[in-house]
């Protein structure tokens, strides 16, 4: 699949490619011919009858973050885009159009996805773009904003394609970064720079969530099941090291009791405790 889509992608960009390059031979090497010649002349002595009319016809304004891409009788015009600031046309040859450099967004909409695993799961995306070259946005794609909006979508698709659920709810930087790289390469002949993708959520089904809330419970039971068990370890082994304490002074013990003695008697004053030796006991159960 990879393969094919790389193969796929690479016949698209030379044919984009070749294209653009077919675009500014033919605007470099050959006129506009007599008809074309005909009419600027017309259009430039029309101009000067109406000069004081024109004049607002002719002179053109972009801003600071737009350009303009001119076509004189079907031709792109020699230069480049225009602007920012004031340019000129000619009205009855030359046609403009406006293009927006500045960053662009839109919202990936959710693609139902199978992962590697298979595992059904929808997931969206924000891309980030702008458009670095005016004149091959105009001239080398219809709809720059809509083909890279449907590329954006089949690149989830195929990317999310080749992972497992574990990497998709893990390694989000990771895809966010290789759709960056796969977008660029694909909408460089479009004149499209895309800056940023960002996964934006990951919904799964129902059931596997409860499945996954299921099992991160009991994995938690577990641990605090093995928590609880280290505690009465180490509980016994201090109790044990602190009975070997006591054993070796026979008073230690006599003042343990007072001690607890005088902890019970400060809560439940009515409570009176009466010591009776181990031995005595062990004596009476013998007989």
């Amino acid at each position: 699949m990879d393969v094919e889509q790389a193969q796929t992608t690479g016949l698209i960009q030379e044919s984009v490619k070749a294209n653009h390059y077919s675009y500014n031979s033919g605007s470099t090497e050959e006129g506009y011919g007599c008809c074309g010649i005909l009419l600027l002349i017309i259009s430039g002595f029309v101009i000067l009858l109406t000069f004081p009319i024109a004049i607002c016809l002719c002179v053109k304004v972009v801003q600071e973050y737009e350009r303009a891409v001119i076509f004189r009788l079907g031709r792109l015009e020699k230069g480049g885009a225009k602007g920012p600031g004031i340019f000129f046309v000619i009205p009855c040859t030359d046609e403009y159009k406006k293009v927006d450099l500045r960053t662009q967004s839109f919202d990936v909409p959710p693609q139902e996805i199978l992962t590697k695993d298979s595992v059904t799961i929808a997931v969206d995306a924000v891309v980030y773009y702008r458009v670095q070259d005016a004149t091959a946005s105009i001239a080398n794609v219809a709809n720059a904003d809509g083909a890279t909006r449907l590329l954006s979508q089949t690149t989830l698709r195929n990317m999310l394609g080749t992972k497992s659920l574990s990497e998709v709810l893990t390694d989000r930087e990771e895809i966010s970064s290789g759709m960056q790289v796969t977008l660029d390469d694909a909408t460089d002949p479009w004149g499209i720079k895309v800056e940023r993708v960002e996964i934006k959520d990951v919904r799964l089904p129902v059931q596997l969530q409860r499945a996954m809330a299921a099992e991160a419970e009991a994995a938690r039971d577990a641990r605090a099941k093995v928590i609880a068990a280290e505690g009465e370890m180490n509980a016994s082994r201090k109790l044990k090291e602190a009975a070997d304490v006591m054993s070796e002074s026979p008073n230690a013990m006599q003042l343990r009791y007072l001690q607890t003695l005088t902890s019970i008697s400060a809560e439940k004053n009515s409570t009176i405790i009466f010591p009776l030796p181990i031995d005595m006991l062990s004596t009476l159960v013998k007989k």
